[in-house]
């Protein structure tokens, strides 16, 4: 066996669907690709009586990233296939019982997103290994091609007056960057708009996860600069401080979170680290995303900034998994990055589970019941 291309990813999510249709639900994207691809998204869960706490998990942002898009559809295999069999869950040395499985299924939404950017896929399988970014053409027919999703979300998108001109956030309003152009305008491309679409349509979700490779560590909240939970009017809509954001080893700014959200990203980060560890003693660790560099743009950021930006939305927690130790391993040692990424995302899973209080949150003139994941 060998990596999934972009048509066998559809076909695996339409296929489970068609298998499991009391456990899982098939999504189409609205927004077809540059190439006009149809994006495809699998629905996890045994409830359709109304909203649940959800979790949506994101793969295949970056195209040269191979192994996450196979990492969660083999997790939606896993899991239908444990559910309907009634089946724990083993990966490695971490075990996952039938109760754990069937907890997941029944408490939460799990949204799945396996290739987010198909036509960056498919030419990095076919043309070009080492392509990050998607295939949006240049405007005016030239070579320099395609934009880096993951610097395309409406989240401080503007770095160059966002942040300190010393800052070295790692983006590019240059069209020919071959790593990190942002896009011409938050959110112009169709593959970040659909991304928006889920998290717009699933107002209960209150986890998500973009799992990309390859470091390996579990990411959490900012991406921008060092944490603070003392000085709330720094933050990223104040723009008082854009001048300063992002430098490092600076006292003059920090990105505020609550203790309390502090606190719960922390704990589920090292959660999935944890379990991942157990697989086979792999140690990814859990840190703030701006350890590894200041960034805009990036889908765990503006997932998690959505609740600030609107109080009508219910809180968001953020995460980047960076799996692996290479973009395209060898297969064998794929197989077993998808086992650490599938028992780190499980437990994630049964984090959510386990780490949410029923309550009611408004998002626009509707009260949902669902949970307040603290």
């Amino acid at each position: 066996m060998t990596y999934l291309n972009v048509d066998e990813i559809d076909s695996a999510l339409v296929n489970l669907a068609a298998a499991y249709p009391t456990t899982s639900e098939l999504i189409s994207a609205p927004h077809p690709t540059h190439e006009d691809r149809l994006c495809r998204i699998l629905k996890i869960g045994t409830a359709r009586d109304g909203p649940r706490p959800g979790v949506l998990l994101l793969g295949g942002v970056h195209a040269r990233e191979w192994v996450p898009p196979d990492a969660i559809v083999s997790l939606c295999a896993d899991l239908l296939e444990a559910s309907d069999m009634g089946t724990g869950l083993r990966y490695g040395n971490a075990y996952f019982g039938a109760d754990d499985v069937r907890r997941v299924l029944e408490t939460l939404d799990v949204i799945v997103f396996p290739c987010v950017n198909p036509d960056g896929r498919r030419f990095s399988q076919t043309r070009d290994s080492g392509w990050r970014k998607n295939r949006r053409p240049h405007p005016s027919g030239g070579a320099c091609i395609g934009v880096d999703l993951n610097r395309n979300f409406d989240f401080l998108w503007d770095h160059s007056s966002k942040f300190a001109a010393d800052s070295n956030v790692r983006t590019s309003a240059n069209p020919c960057d071959n790593e990190v152009y942002r896009g011409p305008a938050p959110a112009s491309e169709p593959e970040t708009r659909n991304v928006v679409w889920l998290l717009d349509r699933n107002p209960a979700l209150r986890w998500f996860v973009d799992v990309h490779s390859a470091v390996p560590v579990v990411l959490h909240s900012w991406g921008t600069d060092h944490n603070q939970s003392t000085s709330a009017d720094q933050t990223f809509s104040n723009p008082l401080f854009d001048a300063v954001r992002g430098r490092p080893e600076d006292t003059a700014y920090g990105e505020f979170i609550s203790a309390d959200d502090l606190a719960a990203v922390t704990t589920a980060a090292r959660c999935v680290s944890d379990a991942i560890a157990a697989v086979r003693g792999e140690v990814y660790g859990a840190e703030q995303a701006y350890s590894l560099y200041p960034t805009s743009g990036a889908s765990d950021d503006y997932a998690y900034s959505r609740a600030f930006t609107d109080p009508m939305r219910a809180p968001l927690y953020g995460f980047t998994i960076e799996c692996g130790r290479s973009f395209q391993p060898p297969w064998s040692e794929a197989e077993n990055v998808i086992r650490d990424v599938s028992a780190g995302l499980l437990a994630l899973l049964l984090h959510a589970v386990d780490h949410t209080a029923i309550g009611q949150v408004t998002v626009g003139q509707v009260t949902l019941d669902i949970s307040d994941a603290r």
